[in-house]
């Protein structure tokens, strides 16, 4: 029965982290800032400590599901779970599909999954972001990390793939980000879109 267990996760994955931290708080977190409900638009709005409460809650989504996989010793059945938990956190059904981009949630499922390289990816999104000082470059520099990272450290083939696809979704969750940073007009990491 562990292929229903992706049905689980993705619906770990809509619990709405930032909307409901916000919400404790009177703001509609959809509505200011850059409008995306996660860690980052939190910190803008609210304040460094409620942005990383939102990333914790937002990583335990993919820790989670990945935790549950490797108890049962079955690795594609833990990244079938983060898969899906990652889309659950960006296209969540019970707000119109409408959700955050995945980095938090991604984090929390490398850290699981592969610690050693959770640390190289948190050293190089620190590194990017403080020296580019926009938010989206340091998600940016993770996501297109977390394969190389990974394959560097011998992960098998096929979990470098898996993580590949799982950072190609964060990544296409950036295109607007990606258009911006392209154009020269996307913000530092304390007003960014």
């Amino acid at each position: 029965m562990t292929w229903l267990l992706p049905l689980p996760a993705y619906a770990l994955g809509t619990f709405p982290s930032a909307v409901m931290v916000a919400r404790s708080k009177g703001i509609d977190i959809t509505k200011v800032g850059s409008g995306n409900p996660g860690a980052s638009n939190i910190a803008r709005t609210m304040g460094t400590a409620w942005g990383v409460a939102v990333f914790v809650l937002d990583a335990l989504k993919g820790a989670l599901p990945a935790l549950v996989g490797v108890l049962l010793d079955d690795r594609p059945v833990a990244l079938a779970m983060v898969a899906v938990a990652v889309i659950g956190h960006m296209f969540p059904a019970t707000r119109g599909f409408k959700g955050g981009k995945g980095v938090a949630t991604m984090a929390g499922a490398t850290l699981i999954l592969q610690p050693l390289a959770f640390a190289i990816l948190l050293v190089l999104w620190f590194l990017t972001r403080k020296l580019s000082g926009i938010a989206s470059v340091g998600s940016l520099a993770i996501a297109l990390g977390l394969p190389v990272v990974t394959a560097i450290i011998g992960a098998p083939w096929w979990e470098v793939v898996a993580l590949a696809l799982i950072a190609a979704l964060v990544m296409v969750r950036h295109t607007s980000n990606i258009k911006r940073l392209l154009s020269g007009s996307e913000l530092s990491a304390s007003r960014s879109r």
